[in-house]
């Protein structure tokens, strides 16, 4: 066996683990961005599901906290008008209300707002690191298939540069609080 032979099978050995480092290369990094694409969807159903749910339970609480005030309101109305009938069932209905006070010192209306607000946000940081990373990913792996050599064999091997996924114009609007809280 020549020499001139043993440097061939060298050269095309390394040309060959060179063609397979770099496709494995670009393998890995289109499959970066499908788990990063994957990683800001789960981002946005948490954030369908989460939202609408933290804004029913405040309006639970909005809604019982209201009628606590009101039940207060009547009761102090109805002591000051001295119907005997009246100031019976304003008295039974006081020991229910003083009950319901004692098991409930506070109200929690603002707190739940609150957790609203820091879920809410925290949310939207989640889905805005999340399309960070697929951008990274993305400028990553079209940046691997466009030079050279790796775009020798991401054209051999049918690799196309990737399309980031723009938002609609609905998309891009805000989430509307006030709508999340009519009905």
């Amino acid at each position: 066996m020549g020499t001139g032979i043993i440097v061939t099978v060298v050269v095309l050995a390394i040309i060959v683990i060179a063609f397979i480092s770099i496709f494995n290369k670009m393998t890995r990094a289109k499959n970066q961005i499908e788990n990063s694409i994957s990683s800001l969807d789960a981002s946005y159903i948490k954030r369908s599901d989460l939202i609408p749910n933290l804004v029913a339970t405040v309006k639970q609480y909005m809604t019982y906290e209201e009628g606590t005030l009101e039940k207060i309101t009547a009761l102090r109305t109805s002591k000051s008008n001295s119907d005997p009938a009246m100031e019976k069932e304003g008295s039974q209905a006081l020991k229910n209300l003083m009950i319901q006070v004692e098991n409930y010192p506070e109200l929690k209306a603002n707190t739940q707002f609150t957790n609203l607000q820091y879920s809410w946000n925290e949310s939207e940081e989640q889905i805005a690191a999340g399309r960070r990373y697929i951008s990274s990913s993305i400028t990553d792996y079209n940046n691997s298939i466009s030079t050279f050599p790796a775009n020798t064999v991401a054209k051999l091997f049918g690799f196309k540069n990737y399309q980031w996924q723009y938002a609609t114009k609905e998309q891009q609007e805000n989430v509307n609080a006030n709508e999340l809280f009519k009905s």
